[in-house]
């Protein structure tokens, strides 16, 4: 099996939603994530968590605020990228809440030796 970095994108409007939402609402849209990770199985590596406040840091040790909207991550494995796609269908994120928000999916590279 591959391994998958799925990365979560939502503008700074979706987080501010998320953040003033009610905790009946909150408690429904964590319900909907557990629902999805259910129906993953043993395909989901790890769940992830949220991310916030992310910097840009440079060669020189210069940093700065990331300009980037990953505001979370999950680790899946599948036997290719179509499949990997195929487990993210009616992911939670992608529920209409905000059609801005994307999801991201990478495959690792493995490194002989590692």
């Amino acid at each position: 099996m591959k391994k998958f970095i799925v990365l979560y994108h939502a503008p700074m409007d979706a987080m501010q939603q998320t953040a003033d939402a009610t905790p009946e609402q909150q408690a429904e849209g964590m319900k909907a994530w557990m629902d999805w990770a259910q129906k993953v199985g043993d395909k989901m590596v790890d769940l992830g968590a949220p991310l916030m406040n992310g910097r840009q840091v440079r060669p020189d040790g210069s940093s700065s605020d990331s300009d980037k909207n990953v505001v979370g991550y999950s680790v899946l494995q599948a036997g290719n990228m179509e499949e990997a796609k195929k487990l993210l269908e009616g992911h939670p994120h992608l529920s209409g809440w905000n059609d801005a928000c994307t999801i991201e999916v990478h495959e690792t590279m493995p490194i002989p030796g590692m």
